[in-house]
C-alpha cells in the first residue's frame, strides 16, 4: 500500500467566512476523487480530522473471505475460522475443500454453530466442494444498544431462572438454562463484529448508534462482563443439577434467594446507569455491590450447618456465582463511570 509523507499546509480564508485547506494531487488521484466529489469529514476524539470519500463508505461490494480446509484441520479449528472471519467483517464467508467432497464434520460443525451463534447468518449455498455463509442483518437494523440490552435481558432471567432450579428438582428448567446461553453467545459475536467495524468506520459508527470510536472499547468491556454473568447462571444450574434438591433447608434457600435478589439489583441497575448515561446511577452500584458480598460469609455458614455434605461443594460453587453477577455488575458500573465522568467534571 502506498503511503504518503507528512505535508504541511496552509490554511486559507476565502469568502471572509471559509477556511480551505488543499488536498494531496496524488491521493485525490488515488481514490478516484474529481471536481464536485464529495468525501465526509470526521472529527475523532483527539480533535484529529478524518477525510473519507463519500462513496468509499457503502462499499461496492460485499467483503468476502474463502477459508480452505484439509484433512489436518478439525471441525473445531474450521469452527474458529469462521467465528474469526465474522468478527472481522466478512460479509460472505466460503469453506472450500481442495478434495470433490467436503467431510460432513466439518459441514455439520459449520451449520451448527452458525445456526445456534451467529446473529443475521444464513446458509447461502451448501454444495459437495464448499458452504457459503452470508451474514444478511445490516448494521442500522440491531444497534449496538438494542442487542445489548437484549442480551443483559436474557442473562438475567437465566440467573433467575437457574436460582429458582434449586430446591424445585427440575432438571428440565436446568437444562433450559444451560441452553440459553447460546443465545447471549449470537448477541455477543455479533457486537464484537460490530464494534470491530465501527471503531474504524465512521458510517458504521453512526449506524451502529455509538457516537465515538471511544465508545466501542467500553462497549467490549461491557459486553464480555455480560456474557461472563451468563455463563455463572450456566454454572448455577449446572451445579443444582448435581445437588441432592429435595433436603435442602428452607432458611437456606432464603439465603440464596436474597443473594440472588441483591446481586441481579447490582447487574441490572448498572445497565440501567448504562443507557440512561447516569453517572450518579453508576456510582451507588459499588456500594450495592459490596453489600453482596457481605452476605457470602452468612451463607457460607449455613451451608455448612444444614447442607448434606455431598451437597456442600456444588452450594458453595453457587454462592461464588452469585458474588461473580454482583462484581460483574461493578465491573459494568465502573465502565459507565468512565464513559460518563466528562458530564461531572469541568475542564480548565
Amino acid at each position: 500500500m502506498e503511503s504518503f509523507k507528512e505535508e504541511m499546509r496552509k490554511i486559507q480564508l476565502t469568502g471572509g467566512s471559509t477556511y480551505i485547506v488543499s488536498l494531496p494531487k496524488d491521493w485525490v488521484k488515488q481514490m478516484g476523487l474529481e471536481r464536485g466529489s464529495l468525501v465526509s469529514i470526521t472529527k475523532l476524539d483527539d480533535l484529529s480530522l478524518r477525510l473519507q470519500p463519500k462513496a468509499a463508505e457503502k462499499g461496492d461490494r460485499p467483503k468476502r473471505a474463502i477459508i480452505g480446509v484439509s484433512d489436518a484441520d478439525t471441525p473445531a479449528s474450521v469452527v474458529r475460522r469462521v467465528v474469526s472471519a465474522y468478527l472481522l467483517g466478512y460479509n460472505i464467508i466460503q469453506i472450500r475443500a481442495p478434495k470433490s467432497r467436503m467431510d460432513s464434520a466439518y459441514r455439520f460443525a459449520v451449520k451448527d454453530f452458525t445456526r445456534k451463534k451467529l446473529v443475521g447468518t444464513e446458509i447461502l449455498s451448501d454444495l459437495p466442494q464448499e458452504l457459503t455463509l452470508q451474514v444478511l442483518l445490516s448494521y442500522s437494523d440491531l444497534s449496538v444498544k438494542d442487542a445489548l440490552q437484549r442480551m443483559g435481558i436474557i442473562a438475567a432471567s437465566m440467573h433467575r431462572e437457574a436460582l429458582a432450579t434449586i430446591g424445585a428438582d427440575d432438571s428440565r428448567l436446568a437444562r433450559e438454562v444451560i441452553s440459553m446461553d447460546d443465545e447471549v453467545d449470537r448477541f455477543s459475536f455479533y457486537i464484537i463484529r460490530l464494534l470491530k467495524i465501527a471503531v474504524s468506520d465512521s458510517a458504521v459508527l453512526r449506524e451502529s448508534g455509538l457516537k465515538s470510536p471511544r465508545e466501542c472499547l467500553g462497549y467490549r468491556l461491557i459486553t464480555k462482563s455480560v456474557e461472563r454473568m451468563a455463563d455463572h447462571a450456566v454454572n448455577i444450574a449446572t451445579n443444582s443439577l448435581a445437588m441432592t434438591l429435595s433436603n435442602l433447608n428452607e432458611e437456606l434457600l432464603e439465603e440464596l434467594r436474597g443473594m440472588s435478589e441483591s446481586a441481579l439489583r447490582v447487574f441490572e441497575d448498572s445497565v440501567e446507569a448504562l443507557f440512561g448515561g447516569d453517572y450518579g446511577m453508576a456510582d451507588t452500584v459499588f456500594e450495592m455491590a459490596e453489600g453482596t458480598r457481605e452476605m457470602e460469609a452468612v451463607a457460607i455458614q449455613k451451608i455448612i450447618k444444614f447442607a448434606a455434605p455431598g451437597d456442600v461443594p456444588a452450594l458453595r460453587l453457587i454462592v461464588e456465582s452469585i458474588i461473580r453477577t454482583a462484581e460483574y455488575g461493578a465491573d459494568i458500573a465502573e465502565v459507565v463511570l468512565n464513559m460518563t465522568i466528562r458530564d461531572e467534571i469541568r475542564e480548565e
